[in-house]
């Protein structure tokens, strides 16, 4: 049996409530999040359900992307992202491992590709 230990986020961000204070799509604290590393991305809800989980190259395009681009699995459910975790994985492959498990150990709500548990 693998043992797989889910990374502790290296960034934690949470939306804003006063729009006056928001920067990117509610996020007064995006520009934490790094433009150069590569990672992997969980996106929650108020009640603190994993939304969605991805992996990206270059972490902060990609995560902006979700917010923009009209053929994102969470185009439908953008409003509800209230908090955005980030973890640093360099290594692509590892990189895969984590989404994967991510995505089937908690149960991601709205990932439709690597999921097992339906």
């Amino acid at each position: 049996m693998i043992n797989i230990t889910i990374p502790t986020p290296d960034v934690s961000i949470t939306k804003q409530l006063d729009p006056k204070e928001s920067n990117i799509y509610g996020f007064t604290e995006f520009h934490l999040i790094s433009r150069e590393v590569g990672g992997i991305f969980m996106f929650y809800n108020s009640k603190n359900e994993l939304l969605f989980v991805g992996k990206a190259r270059k972490l902060r395009p990609r995560i902006k992307k979700h917010f923009e681009d009209s053929v994102s699995d969470i185009k439908q459910h953008r409003d509800e992202v209230t908090k955005i975790e980030v973890c640093i994985v360099e290594d692509p492959v590892h990189r895969e491992i984590y989404e994967t498990y991510i995505i089937n150990e908690l149960k991601a709500k709205y990932n439709v590709d690597k999921v097992m548990f339906r």
